[in-house]
């Protein structure tokens, strides 16, 4: 396993990083199998460097502390400074986000540097073949900070592992937690990069993730297998790396900067999911 600089924390990482998301109730229930895929991964040398934080704690620190989505009721300098009390006390290396977008990230380091407090050093947005709106300005903007980026959902849920075709009911696309899977305009781009995968000698899913650690700005691909045989599999493409031929014709296929429809997840700013941030009226009898 290569490893890269995370930024400019000088932290090292593996380009694949662990998602837990289908331990549980939502992927694999088994106990047991999960902690095997835990151990199978750290074998292979991802996210070693948390495994030693991991077996040092209580004594030392955390290297990358990430924050899943900053609650936007609460004043984004409140919440730096609160980070830079655990950095300045030795409990964390560095602290991230989760879905913030390019102003966000901009504020943040705005703030960092006037009060002289901590810089973000890290974004965690999704990002796959599928999804390409990142590229626009949020890694442009992480680029130019020097920060670290983990993507998620390189296998765009799901869908970027063949399991999901277009004319097929599977059990993935009547589940709520998949409803992006009905979108057409997604399973119509799929249908396309299948065949690219195949005259490329790839499998779909190592395309996928290549796809998604080609990026200069990407330093790690998250990585969400639910049995054993789905992290071996993935494993497997570690190696593997794309031609820019093959970058060429999947910039064909999803133009550079653009998502294919909406991923459910993706974030929404204050603005879109409250209505009265965008009607006069309603804001006026707001403050009022």
């Amino acid at each position: 396993m290569q490893y890269r600089t995370f930024g400019k924390t000088g932290i090292k990482v593996s380009p694949y990083a662990l998602g837990a998301m289908m331990f549980g109730a939502v992927g694999n229930p088994d106990h047991e199998d999960s902690v095997r895929i835990i151990h199978k991964a750290l074998e292979a040398g991802i996210k070693r460097a948390v495994e030693n934080s991991l077996r040092r704690l209580g004594t030392d620190y955390i290297d990358l502390y990430q924050m899943h989505v900053l609650d936007p009721s609460t004043d984004l300098g409140e919440t730096i400074s609160a980070l830079t009390d655990l950095i300045r006390a030795g409990k964390i290396r560095a602290y991230g986000d989760s879905r913030l977008p390019a102003s966000g990230i901009v504020e943040a380091q705005w703030i960092a540097q006037r009060r002289g407090l901590e810089p973000l050093r890290s974004e965690q947005p999704p990002y796959s073949i599928l999804d390409r709106g990142i590229e626009r300005e949020i890694l442009p903007v992480a680029e130019r900070y020097g920060m670290g980026v983990l993507v998620w959902s390189p296998l765009a849920q799901g869908l970027l592992t063949g399991r999901v075709r277009k004319g097929q009911a599977t059990d993935l696309r009547r589940t709520n937690m998949f409803r992006h899977m009905r979108d057409e305009r997604r399973l119509d781009a799929v249908e396309q990069i299948i065949p690219l995968a195949d005259q490329s000698g790839l499998k779909l899913t190592h395309m996928a993730i290549a796809f998604a650690i080609s990026h200069p700005g990407v330093t790690s691909a998250i990585i969400g297998p639910r049995t054993m045989e789905h992290l071996d599999d993935l494993l497997a493409g570690a190696d593997v790396a794309l031609s820019d031929d093959v970058l060429d014709q999947l910039d064909a296929i999803v133009a550079p900067g653009t998502d294919i429809g909406r991923l459910d997840m993706a974030y929404n700013p204050p603005a879109v999911v409250n209505p009265a941030l965008r009607r006069r009226e309603a804001a006026s009898r707001s403050a009022a």
